[in-house]
C-alpha cells in the first residue's frame, strides 16, 4: 500500500458524513508525519469537506 492510500485511510477514519474537521485534518498530518498540505491534497481527491476551519477560509 502506498503512503497516498495509508493516508487516505486514516482520513477515512476520521471522516464522518464526508466531512472532516480542520483540527482532525491536522491531527492526521501529525500522527503520519505528513505535510498538512499532502493531507489537504488527499481530502480533496476524497471528495471530501473540510469543516470547522482554523482559518476561515472553508
Amino acid at each position: 500500500m502506498s503512503s497516498d492510500e495509508k493516508i487516505k485511510e486514516k482520513i477515512r477514519e476520521v471522516s464522518k458524513n464526508g466531512k472532516i474537521s480542520c483540527t482532525a485534518a491536522h491531527k492526521v498530518a501529525a500522527e503520519l508525519e505528513v505535510p498538512v498540505r499532502k493531507v489537504g491534497k488527499l481530502i480533496n481527491e476524497l471528495n471530501l469537506k473540510i469543516i470547522a476551519c482554523e482559518l476561515g477560509c472553508f
